[in-house]
């Protein structure tokens, strides 16, 4: 494995575009405070941070606990492979998971995870009703599914793929996550302190200079591995920091529409939040990724299929309503 220095260094893709101000050495987005307004940006979960620097990958097998494959960190970094960890654990997987098919469709597993289990940065498909995924394609398409904040190599990469991406293609990704079980990959803890952390550019990891920090009104999610996560690993685990007193809210909130500010979400996401067909399930989903998705319906970045129904919503939610909604939900057993 990696030293924890190189566990820092090695992220995702290279792109320019910085919008962080510098903090302890680290660049980190700015928190907004309490009770701050619905349309200001949450940077915290829009995290991209360019200028972390990433060493050349090199071509040496790397292991990981639980698992007899072996993948460089190439492989690993390569979009058009989808590092397969535990090839028992999963049906067949069609070749535009796998491999994606050049110059344009990346690996669907690649960057989503061969279980379909992602990471902060994107969206876990693990259990998506097959009409919602293919649904959420073709808004990607139409422009009506965009991403606020920084230009993220993230959203950015998913809007080339989909570009070229075949409708065959489209089904045979959709059938294959819809048939995952999802897993529990996040553990949510309350705090008003956590571990101090940088950026590694599109999630936070704990600083090499250790210390702690004060959360406030904010989410920060970070793999208890970095290694494990950045290899692509679908067992990697995630701590996700939210403040103290937001999973209650956030049970509520979603329980009773917190008397006129939303509208129950079993209504339309099931009595257990585990999905109703065509609503996608929500429970266990990463929090930072369930905020973007409540600030983005509000804000008009989803515009296609029901984001009518969640527009209606969301209007009334503050941030930290969506903080507390986004706790409650990633503490659930998926």
């Amino acid at each position: 494995m990696k030293s924890p220095k190189k566990n820092l260094l090695f992220a995702l893709i290279l792109l320019p575009i910085a919008m962080y101000a510098s903090r302890d050495g680290f660049t980190q987005s700015v928190a907004p405070s309490a009770g701050s307004a619905p349309t200001e940006l949450p940077a915290w979960a829009f995290l991209w941070d360019p200028n972390v620097k990433v060493p050349p990958p090199d071509d040496r097998p790397n292991t990981i606990p639980g698992s007899s494959a072996a993948f460089s960190w190439r492989q690993a970094r390569d979009l058009f492979v989808a590092p397969d960890w535990h090839p028992d654990a999963h049906p067949l997987m069609p070749d535009v998971v796998a491999y994606g098919r050049k110059p344009n469709v990346r690996a669907c597993g690649s960057c989503h995870r061969v279980e379909g289990t992602g990471g902060p940065e994107n969206a876990s498909l693990a259990g998506l009703p097959v009409e919602y995924f293919i649904q959420q394609i073709a808004d990607f398409k139409s422009g009506s599914r965009k991403m606020s904040g920084p230009q993220r190599p993230s959203t950015q990469l998913m809007l080339a793929s989909v570009k070229d991406i075949t409708d065959d293609e489209v089904r045979a990704a959709a059938d294959y996550f819809a048939s995952l079980k999802p897993k529990r990959a996040i553990k949510v803890v309350e705090s008003e302190t956590i571990p101090k952390t940088g950026p590694s550019r599109l999630f936070y990891v704990k600083s090499l200079d250790g210390g702690t920090e004060a959360l406030g009104q904010r989410i920060v999610e970070i793999p208890d591995d970095v290694d494990q996560f950045e290899l692509r690993d679908s067992r990697a685990k995630f701590t996700a920091f939210v403040p103290v007193g937001s999973v209650t809210k956030g049970e509520a909130l979603a329980r009773t529409g917190g008397s006129g500010t939303t509208i129950a979400c079993n209504l339309c996401h099931g009595p257990e939040l585990k999905g109703l067909n065509p609503a996608p399930p929500i429970a266990g989903r990463s929090p930072t990724y369930i905020v973007r998705q409540l600030y983005e319906f509000q804000q008009g970045g989803r515009a296609g299929g029901a984001s009518a129904l969640m527009k209606e919503t969301v209007e009334k939610l503050s941030q930290d309503d969506m903080i507390a909604l986004a706790a409650y939900v990633g503490s659930l057993d998926p």
